[in-house]
């Protein structure tokens, strides 16, 4: 039986097919790792690009928070410019920075520097996830990629930035650069979303962290067509497709006609009213804003009961509205599991 046969009729997966549930399922973003002394520990001295790719360190680490949490879903520990770096370009992860490029991307010479992904390029992905199947059973594991403007942005600016002001002058200035630049990520992402899938991943997301950016025409215009051709490009494999943003409470209808089969919500946008904006024929995940973890238990349950509430009736699997803050006490995130599965059951 294949990773995918023996994860179908797992919660996480019967709600990104908006099938019924016997409880709402949970995972949560950045959960392999981040919060956890274990992880922590087991990182010590290592970079994280190295720790990538380790296949029994990505296993370990990918595993640890399904067994202290109990969640529903494992995520592959990576990093969305894994598969960059796995082409051959020149960057890193800085603590407290972010992905920085030496070289950032600017010019159409500077286009020849993106080929595509090839599986052998990432094999320690392949090792891992097979390791990982075998242990997890029916709990699904999901695979994810950096969406193509995301990675865009990085590759542009050259790491992090709070206006994208590079990324939108070339957006605007060489539309057809940029379409071309686009295009290239689309397919390494859709290349290493491949990888995962055949090795066994149950379902994929592909996080477009920067999106947010962007106003709906742009959007629509300059990074939409890119992240539609992802979504294609895994299609035929019937796994379950999610797709993310930060701030994007007025691209939410976009991002689902981009094509994934679950979009997910940042805490700014209430799941009623997100799932206004999707429309019909989409599962909804989300949106407890992290930061809620902070606060004494009842509130953390009390704001948990809002999110369900707002959820519906069917297809919402239970996430964050971003990712798990470093210093979250990993106890509130596994009240919080309990806390929603008890309450959820049928």
């Amino acid at each position: 039986m294949s990773a995918h046969q023996q994860t179908a009729a797992s919660p996480f997966i019967r709600a990104c097919r908006r099938e019924p549930v016997p409880h709402t399922p949970v995972w949560f973003m950045r959960q392999a790792g981040r919060s956890l002394p274990e992880y922590l520990k087991l990182r010590e001295g290592i970079a994280m690009l190295d720790s990538c790719t380790r296949p029994e360190l990505v296993a370990e680490i990918t595993m640890q928070p399904v067994r202290r949490h109990k969640v529903d879903a494992a995520v592959y520990y990576s990093d969305i410019v894994v598969p960059l770096k796995a082409i051959g370009l020149d960057l890193d992860i800085k603590p407290g920075v972010g992905p920085v490029v030496a070289d950032p991307i600017r010019t159409r010479e500077d286009l020849k520097r993106l080929r595509a992904l090839e599986p052998e390029d990432v094999g320690y992905v392949t090792e891992a996830i097979g390791l990982l199947t075998a242990e997890l059973g029916e709990t699904p594991l999901i695979g994810f990629a950096g969406a193509p403007f995301t990675l865009a942005s990085y590759l542009v600016e050259g790491g992090p930035s709070r206006n994208h002001e590079r990324t939108k002058a070339l957006m605007y200035g060489d539309p057809e650069l940029w379409r071309d630049l686009l295009d290239l990520l689309a397919d390494i992402t859709a290349g290493f979303l491949k990888v995962q899938i055949e090795a066994g991943a149950s379902a994929v997301q592909v996080f477009d962290s920067w999106v947010g950016a962007l106003a709906p025409a742009d959007y629509r215009r300059y990074a939409m067509p890119a992240s539609a051709k992802v979504f294609d490009a895994v299609a035929d494999y019937g796994v379950p497709r999610i797709h993310f943003g930060v701030g994007t409470g007025e691209l939410l209808g976009l991002m689902g006609e981009a094509g994934a089969d679950v979009v997910g919500v940042d805490w700014r946008v209430p799941l009623d009213e997100a799932g206004r904006r999707v429309g019909p024929g989409k599962a909804l995940q989300g949106n407890l804003d992290p930061s809620v973890l902070f606060a004494p238990t009842a509130a953390v349950e009390a704001k948990a009961r809002e999110v369900l509430d707002a959820a519906p009736a069917t297809g919402h699997v239970f996430n964050l509205g971003h990712g798990v803050l470093p210093s979250t006490d990993p106890d509130a995130l596994t009240r919080l599991v309990d806390f929603v599965h008890t309450s959820t059951e049928v």
